[in-house]
């Protein structure tokens, strides 16, 4: 899998270790996908990992320019893996459109991933991207004010 982003929240790492082997390698994976993309994105900076509503989720807390992401697995979905979204944004309506054939969709919250096939790298890093960068592109698109 390539170098591991050490854990700096024993409550996360907490939760990655109770995944089942072969999901925790998946959303390790994805993990890092996370870590990459914001470190290749430059208007983020630095990531808190942290926990909200018991899940992984990672904050743009240093520079606010995006809205959170979360993951998770749960044993009720054992075949899928699930990134959040803030259900208030379009964040999901306009992966539905971009990419409506590399994902499921849970309503307007979560892009869901088949667990144990191949993830389209590329789409998702594109979501999480716009996730963490949301603040920004929201203020460039607000109406200048006279």
């Amino acid at each position: 899998m390539g170098e591991v982003t050490p854990f700096r929240n024993a409550a996360v790492e907490r939760v990655f270790a109770q995944y089942p082997d072969a999901v925790r390698a998946e959303m390790l994976a994805l993990r890092e996908l996370v870590f990459r993309t914001a470190a290749e994105t430059p208007e983020v900076g630095a990531l808190e990992e942290t926990l909200k509503w018991g899940e992984p989720a990672y904050v743009t807390s240093a520079t606010r320019s995006g809205s959170t992401v979360r993951m998770d697995w749960k044993p009720r979905h054992p075949r899928q893996l699930a990134l959040y979204f803030n259900c208030k944004t379009d964040l999901v309506e306009t992966f539905r459109t971009l990419f409506p054939r590399d994902f499921a969709f849970e309503g307007n919250r979560a892009i869901v991933l088949p667990a144990g096939k191949r993830i389209p790298n590329d789409s998702v890093a594109f979501c999480i991207a716009a996730s963490l960068t949301y603040h920004l592109r929201k203020k460039t698109a607000a109406p200048a004010r006279a």
